[in-house]
């Protein structure tokens, strides 16, 4: 590890990380609120409110197994320096602010996978990654739209089922209700799984500084702060994503909502307990999409699903990239 470098670099540091989960939250609020949003089940102030309160508490209801795997599973823990973190935290932060401007919902979680692994390259090379956590993150970008994608599919089935003798209007009165319960508990996924990105680039940065002693673990300051930094950020809302994710993909109704939120959610819970990091913009996406396949394959735009897709492809090498080239910059000094 390298020598510890001044406090006040330290706290620079620290704010940098705060400053993305903070970005992390504004640009995944559409993730969380989306649905709920283009349903007009609630208005988006009310939403953001809604979704920031339970991005806050999710610490209460998850482990900290992300930030374990974000911390030591992606490049090694001994090799990581300020410059590391400083270099992955810039490649995340520009890709973060270009797809949002753009209004393209690219996974925030895998920015920052990207930055630490092209970070890490820069510095010691294909010795840096830590090839088991990489990869189950890798198949996780395959796998969490897919999943969200199979389970609201077959929600809105059951649902239909269910729901088949009832009108019209008592099934969208119902499904308003309900999209609360959807909606609150998507939220809750995306904050226990997202903020701990953020928890364990800190503590990994603590952790290279000697301030953990010898064993990795998560300050509990450290899961506070960066609960609030993704809360405050979903405050802010994603509003060009969000019109993407409600309306672009596919038009949704009560029932739909909150047959995506479910799938989501129930992906995103086991993803956040298996410690795997999952991008909580492609579990939405898949089960958006499901709803409107459930519906008529033609009821979804897949020309804006391919971008999106396109999009997520994308993420890992550019991020990679622009971390690797920040900390060559940096190298030079």
């Amino acid at each position: 590890m390298d020598p510890t470098i001044a406090f006040p670099i330290l706290v620079a540091l620290i704010g940098v990380a705060l400053f993305f989960d903070f970005l992390n939250g504004l640009h995944d609020a559409a993730n969380s609120i989306a649905t709920i949003v283009s349903t007009r089940v609630l208005r988006p102030q009310y939403a953001v409110l809604w979704a920031a309160f339970f991005n806050f508490i999710a610490f209460t209801v998850f482990g900290l197994h992300v930030a374990e795997t974000i911390g030591k599973g992606i490049v090694d823990a001994d090799i990581v320096t300020p410059g590391v973190i400083f270099a992955a935290l810039t490649g995340a932060i520009v890709w973060n602010i270009v797809t949002w401007l753009a209004g393209i919902p690219s996974s925030s979680s895998h920015a920052l996978i990207g930055g630490l692994v092209g970070a890490g390259l820069a510095k010691t090379g294909f010795s840096a990654i830590v090839w088991s956590g990489l990869l189950k993150t890798v198949a996780a970008i395959v796998l969490s739209p897919l999943t969200g994608f199979v389970l609201a599919l077959l929600l809105v089935l059951i649902v239909s089922w269910a729901c088949v003798r009832q009108t019209p209007f008592a099934v969208d009165s119902s499904f308003r209700v309900l999209q609360f319960f959807s909606a609150s508990l998507y939220s809750l996924g995306h904050g226990g799984n997202d903020a701990q990105k953020t928890m364990g680039i800190i503590a990994v940065l603590l952790y290279s500084q000697g301030m953990l002693g010898d064993t990795f673990y998560v300050p509990f300051w450290v899961v506070i702060t960066c609960q609030s930094a993704l809360a405050i950020g979903t405050l802010f809302g994603g509003w060009r994503i969000v019109h993407t994710m409600g309306s672009k993909i596919t038009r949704l109704n009560p029932m739909q909502g909150f047959c995506a939120e479910t799938g989501g959610a129930i992906t995103l819970f086991a993803a956040t307990w298996l410690g795997v990091p999952v991008s909580t913009t492609h579990t939405i996406t898949g089960a958006i999409i499901g709803v409107g396949a459930a519906r008529r394959v033609s009821a979804v735009r897949w020309g804006i699903a391919g971008n999106i897709v396109v999009a997520w492809v994308v993420t890992l090498p550019a991020t990679a990239a622009i971390a690797a080239l920040t900390y060559l910059a940096l190298s030079l000094f």
